[in-house]
């Protein structure tokens, strides 16, 4: 279950991190010097079929010459049949396979090889982590000079688990949230070379991944390369063409994306953007860039004053230093919480408002108001979900009843959320919304199950606000139960496999890839909610009590080092 490579510390950290795979050529753009595949890269170069290979051997090989780093993967040409060795693409996308895959040679000469399918990538870099169903393909073998060849390989690269993490790497697009206050990940995968500040820029000009294409805005969109991206000693420089006219909203938006997208890259600490030759100029930003001119927009800025939370019988209390009380009614158990949440300002970063369920004779009953003050019951429901929030809006959703997403701004009216889809795939009974609003994530109850699905926030200016696009994150787990936001690109998710049944916390990117293991170690019992925020320590409830993440140690602690145990339930952060 484990995929992705870096140890968990790192994980919880920073984004999820992992490798994965795209060809890197692309005729979407009109550039001078088209980026090639290098062709000697990271590892061994696969072997040639050797003299009297078995089917099953010439098949096996055929997967494993998939991980040459050599454009127009020429070793996997040379196990296929005459034919299909000149029609054979292999830059029609990645599938994906477990390292423990099998070859059976059937009755009819055919060889089938079946084994778990992780997921695909498509040929801008999307990868869809895979279902529970085993992969199987058939493959056809002929004889070409007394030697067994391939006759009917499918398009695209096979390709194992382990080549897939160790040639080709996790570099995230960068988009700009509706409101322009946060860039936002969209994760793709790229082989490793000389050749990837080019492909960035394209991939971000081609635009996001279409299932969140609805809930970000491109500054780059129609603009183009007028040659390869270079790479010098002091900054990368990428020459634009298309946006000469462009306002200087526009031009600062695509500064803060390029920046972004390429300020990842380890050799790259600085950006000089060009238009049609002429170097960019802003007011106040120098005309060779780096992130920290952009940090306004950074996607995981965490605000200072948002510090965990949590609940002891009812009452809202803060997880700081020496943990006390919250302000007000809230914090002295006026209103008998069952949860809460707490929004921050935009601008200053301090806590402002509030929101905070009650359960009372079988109905739970939605209370808002400013935080430290009284609050207001609004929104009685039979059910409602833990409230969320986002950093770059002061409201808060829940869903109501199961089925029915509902949001609160901060006039205090409850307004219907489009989500027509979700009655279809379950009752729902906790969602979270990521640190930019654009994502939401949602756990859902299918019978006995209970699944992850990640969807789009989608707005607009004289239209309902909407989520869409929902898609499972993780099907391996078959019991999640609770979730939180690590990162705008990752989450902290408590689950356990479908046949278990402790649960345990995750750490997973938010399109699926790196599902990686917590380690349990200090805590009590098993964990019951969870709560994460960046550049936050993650919180969780086990046994009636509040537990930290400790990374130097790799355990989870007590909130006052030393000391007992603190009481408390449904732990959060701010948003």
């Amino acid at each position: 279950m484990s995929r992705g490579g870096p140890v968990v510390a790192a994980l919880l950290l920073a984004l999820v991190s992992a490798c994965s795979t795209v060809p890197t050529s692309s005729a979407t753009v009109q550039i001078t010097q088209p980026p090639t595949r290098p062709d000697a890269e990271v590892g061994i170069e696969p072997l040639s079929p050797e003299a009297g290979a078995t089917p099953e051997e010439v098949v096996r090989g055929f997967l494993d010459a998939a991980a040459s780093t050599v454009r127009g993967h020429p070793v996997a040409r040379e196990h296929l049949a005459p034919e299909p060795r000149e029609s054979w693409s292999d830059e029609s996308g990645v599938t994906l396979l477990g390292a423990d895959y099998a070859t059976v040679t059937t009755d009819t000469g055919t060889v089938v090889v079946t084994g778990e399918l992780v997921g695909t990538v498509d040929q801008r870099g999307v990868f869809t982590v895979g279902g529970q169903d085993v992969f199987s393909q058939e493959f056809r073998l002929e004889q070409v000079e007394g030697e067994w060849r391939i006759s009917d390989p499918p398009d695209g690269l096979l390709m194992l688990e382990p080549d897939f993490e160790r040639l080709y790497d996790r570099r995230d697009l960068y988009f700009l949230d509706p409101t322009g206050q946060r860039v936002v990940p969209d994760p793709r995968y790229l082989i490793g070379g000389e050749a990837q500040p080019t492909v960035l820029v394209e991939r971000l000009i081609d635009g996001p991944s279409a299932p969140l294409a609805a809930g970000v805005r491109n500054p780059l969109e129609g603009a183009r390369l007028g040659s390869t991206v270079s790479v010098s000693a002091s900054a990368v420089t990428v020459d634009l063409i298309g946006v000469a006219d462009a306002p200087p909203a526009r031009l600062a938006g695509l500064s803060a994306q390029l920046v972004w997208t390429l300020g990842q890259l380890p050799s790259v600490r600085s950006v000089e953007v060009l238009v049609d030759g002429d170097r960019l100029r802003l007011d106040g930003v120098p005309a060779v860039q780096s992130v920290e001119e952009w940090t306004a927009l950074d996607p995981d800025d965490a605000p200072v004053d948002a510090v965990g939370h949590y609940l002891v019988d009812g009452a809202l209390w803060t997880a700081t230093e020496t943990p006390a009380p919250a302000p007000g009614p809230a914090g002295a158990g006026a209103y008998g919480l069952s949860s809460a949440a707490v929004a921050t300002d935009p601008g200053t970063g301090a806590l402002t408002r509030m929101a905070g369920v009650t359960e009372r004779d079988g109905q739970a009953t939605l209370l808002t108001g400013p935080y430290g003050g009284d609050l207001t019951a609004l929104l009685p429901s039979r059910s409602l979900t833990v409230p969320t929030v986002a950093a770059t809006r002061q409201e808060f959703w829940l869903v109501r009843d199961g089925s029915s997403v509902v949001r609160v701004p901060a006039d205090g009216t409850p307004q219907a959320v489009n989500a027509v889809t979700l009655p279809g795939l379950g009752r729902a009974t906790a969602l979270q919304l990521s640190p930019d609003g654009v994502r939401a994530a949602l756990v859902v109850e299918q019978g006995q199950r209970q699944g992850l699905y990640v969807g789009t926030v989608v707005r607009s200016d004289d239209g309902p606000v909407a989520v869409r696009d929902w898609r499972e994150v993780t099907p391996a787990l078959g019991r999640v139960v609770d979730v939180a936001w690590r990162t705008a690109g990752s989450l902290l998710v408590l689950a356990g496999d479908a046949g278990e049944d402790r649960t345990s916390p995750y750490v997973v990117g938010v399109d699926g890839w790196g599902l990686t293991p917590v380690p349990t170690a200090g805590l009590p019992s098993q964990a019951t909610r969870v709560a994460a925020a960046p550049e936050r320590p993650p919180l969780v409830s086990a046994g009636g009590t509040i537990w930290e993440w400790q990374v130097a140690g790799g355990t989870w602690v007590t909130l006052v080092r030393g000391q007992q145990p603190l009481r408390g339930t449904e732990p959060f952060y701010p948003g």
